[in-house]
This record gives C-alpha cells, structure tokens and sequence, in this order.
C-alpha cells in the first residue's frame, strides 16, 4: 500500500511539473518589434553552436521554435528569443 502512495504521489508530482512548464512557454518571448529580430538561419546558428541539431524551425508568438536533437540523441524543442538566440525554454 505504501508503494502506491508513493507512485500515485510521485506522478502527481511529475505531472504538475511538467503543466507548470508548459504553461510558462505560453509567453512571448520578447516584446522587441520584429524588425529587431534575427532571421531563422541566424537563430538556428546559435543554437547548433551549443551542440543542438536543428530538424525544423519556425517563428511564432515572438518565439523562435526550434525541433532539435540534443547531445544524448533525445528530441527537444526549444523557445528562442528572436532578438538573441538565447534559449527560454524547452519541453
């Protein structure tokens, strides 16, 4: 009994972590006008420097969204600021 209070507890857990996040990215990720932003080559650059492969980009609610691959192999997708480069996010 006391294993499934700690599994029923622990995926609660997981699974409000993982709403909280979500629902963080929900923003934009700048403010700044468009005519400041990077282009999308530029932006996929920037984070193929830090070791990401780029699959599929695309700018959407003042956010670059970038579907990647990381160093491990795994799948992530990642909430650019378009003035920047700078990562904000991922899921």
């Amino acid at each position: 009994m006391r294993n499934i209070t700690i599994f029923i507890a622990t995926a609660a857990l997981l699974a409000a972590t993982a709403t909280a996040h979500a629902g963080s990215l929900g923003r934009p990720c700048t403010a700044a006008p468009q005519t400041s932003w990077l282009p999308l080559e530029q932006l996929q650059a920037k984070v193929e420097a830090q070791g990401y492969k780029v699959q599929k980009a695309k700018l959407k609610n003042a956010c670059g969204e970038l579907y990647t691959i990381d160093k491990s192999g795994s799948r992530v997708e990642l909430f650019v600021d378009p003035t920047s480069g700078q990562i904000v996010g991922q899921l």
